[in-house]
């Protein structure tokens, strides 16, 4: 049976009942793997708050706030990467005894940043650890990590969730069944996206603004390039439920009196992070405007049945896959990296001159 602390996770049942199995022996090690925004930093610190508190529901609150003193998190220096000089202070504090519990946990949720020479100096600490010692690695793919680190932790695979599964879980937090669903299909299975864009009446506008893409791309360039602009934009509303968030952080600690360079610099990595999400749902969502062409042509069920059968019927049925596919490397695109200003120009350029 999952417990209270895993009760506002979305998805992730059978992960939830495995970590909780493992709350009498936990391992040294754990590496949290999957897509952005999919929940698995939450589970992350909750898993850790149970691994130290146990029911304890004073100390599960203070853990889940950040303060309890046997949960450290590691975070990067500055706005990218997790240095040398992170991960020696990590290995030294890493052999003191636990000031409260019976074990510390050190927890990385953005563990993708640690860069070679910083997992280098974790390593032997991974390889010989304490019995005190947790640490918990969470990363978009074990790849983000060198293999000696990936290869001593116990790796847990996240997926997406399904979309029927985020929207019901939003509907049980008060949100408008329709709402829900335009909010579960534009997170792409992604329920921590879902909880930003929950409230966002802007979502609406979002999906059609993707969904009108195959009937404005031109083999004009220029078109593509501005209609390029006009769909990164289009994020820009969706992120204020997140700039909200941050900026009550922001007077929270400022009102407690810490720095707060490093909590500035972690709201700029969560802002990067839910724009690709939403760059990578938006893309998602024009992919499902193709599949349901080719579908269509069969006789076969749409997934958006509020676009006019009409206009999927002037798509043949092979050069929708094709074009399908072409989104898709679109996808890579982004998750290497490319800006999405050019991902998407050259995308829009391409749909406008396939035949």
């Amino acid at each position: 049976m999952v417990v209270t602390v895993f009760g506002d996770v979305i998805g992730h049942r059978a992960i939830l009942e495995m970590l909780e199995g493992d709350l009498h022996r936990p391992a040294h090690a754990y590496l949290f793997v999957g897509p952005g925004s999919v929940g698995k930093a939450t589970v992350a610190r909750r898993f850790a708050a149970r691994v130290l508190c146990g029911d304890d529901s004073v100390g599960l609150r203070r853990a889940l706030a950040g303060n309890h003193p046997d949960l450290v998190l590691v975070e990067p220096d500055g706005r990218t990467s997790l240095s040398v000089d992170r991960a020696r202070e990590t290995v030294s504090r890493s052999v003191l005894t636990p000031v409260e519990a019976t074990r510390k946990v050190f927890l990385f949720e953005e563990a993708g940043a640690m860069n070679e020479e910083a997992a280098n100096a974790l390593l032997k600490t991974l390889e010989e650890p304490t019995d005190t010692t947790i640490f918990l690695l969470v990363a978009e793919a074990e790849d983000d990590l060198p293999s000696t680190v990936a290869s001593r932790s116990r790796t847990v695979f996240f997926g997406r969730v399904p979309e029927g599964e985020i929207a019901e879980a939003l509907v049980a937090l008060g949100i408008e069944a329709e709402q829900a669903d335009r909010v579960a299909t534009s997170s792409g299975g992604r329920p921590g996206l879902a909880l930003v864009l929950a409230t966002r009446p802007e979502v609406a506008a979002f999906r059609r603004a993707w969904l009108s893409v195959p009937g404005r791309v031109t083999p004009r360039p220029g078109d593509a390039y501005r209609l390029a602009e006009e769909l990164v934009a289009a994020v820009d509303p969706l992120l204020e439920g997140l700039a909200e968030r941050q900026g009550e952080e922001l007077i929270k600690g400022e009102g407690e009196g810490r720095d707060l360079r490093s909590v500035k610099e972690r709201h700029e990595r969560e802002r990067r992070r839910a724009a690709t999400a939403l760059h990578t749902g938006g893309l998602e969502i024009l992919a499902s405007w193709y599949r349901d062409a080719a579908v269509a042509q069969f006789g076969g069920p749409v997934r958006n049945r509020d676009v006019s059968g009409a206009d999927l019927a002037e798509v043949s049925a092979r050069d929708a896959v094709a074009k399908a596919t072409r989104v898709l490397d679109a996808i890579e695109a982004l998750e290497a990296n490319q800006r999405p200003e050019l991902a998407f120009g050259a995308l829009f350029a391409d749909l406008g001159t396939a035949s």
